[in-house]
């Protein structure tokens, strides 16, 4: 078990989903990874990988991220991911296919803090899961986006906030000091 119950799911921040729409979370997620792991917290990756024959294929006519470079996360979080806690490949919206289910449950984390791209379906979908699972889920609203634009990421954070509770809708700035220290320049200023 883990002395901290709380673990950073960053979720499909991978070249394929990463657009003009999504793009400017990812310096955010950057520095939420960097000062996760820096403060020892565990920090847990997913890709999602598309195959012949998915229902994204048969049903949306949709034949993306099957391949690398589609697939890979995005250049700026490598490092971070090769020091991840896990990478958990997935052909489902959810982190909790049976990996990760079992890697959650092996980490004993109770605390669910999820970000990444896209707020309407795998990010919502994680902390639906987390909030079925019994665990606390918590969407970290500005380090998520959609790559189908603003409109479809605050379509997300609304239905998310009516899945697991409004008041499980954070900011990076709101995360506990207990989960995440402040940044050593707050610190210095005396916030």
């Amino acid at each position: 078990m883990t002395k901290n119950p709380a673990v950073l799911v960053v979720v499909d921040v991978q070249n394929g989903f990463v657009r003009e729409e999504s793009a400017h979370v990812v310096p955010v997620i950057t520095d939420l990874v960097r000062r996760w792991q820096e403060s020892g917290g565990d920090v847990v990756f997913t890709r999602y990988l598309n195959y012949a024959g998915s229902n994204f294929e048969k049903l949306f006519k949709w034949s993306k991220l099957m391949t690398s470079p589609e697939i890979d996360i995005v250049p700026e979080l490598a490092p971070y991911a090769e020091k991840a806690t896990a990478v958990v490949d997935k052909t489902t919206y959810t982190l909790f296919n049976k990996e990760g289910t079992a890697l959650v449950r092996e980490h004993g984390w109770t605390e669910i803090y999820v970000c990444g791209i896209a707020t309407e379906s795998c990010v919502l979908k994680t902390a639906a899961d987390a909030f079925e699972l019994d665990l606390t889920p918590w969407l970290i609203e500005d380090a998520s986006a959609s790559h189908a634009g603003q409109i479809a990421h605050d379509a997300g954070v609304l239905v998310t906030a009516r899945f697991i509770g409004p008041n499980q809708i954070i900011k990076v700035g709101e995360i506990p000091a207990s989960v995440l220290p402040a940044p050593a320049s707050r610190l210095r200023a005396g916030r």
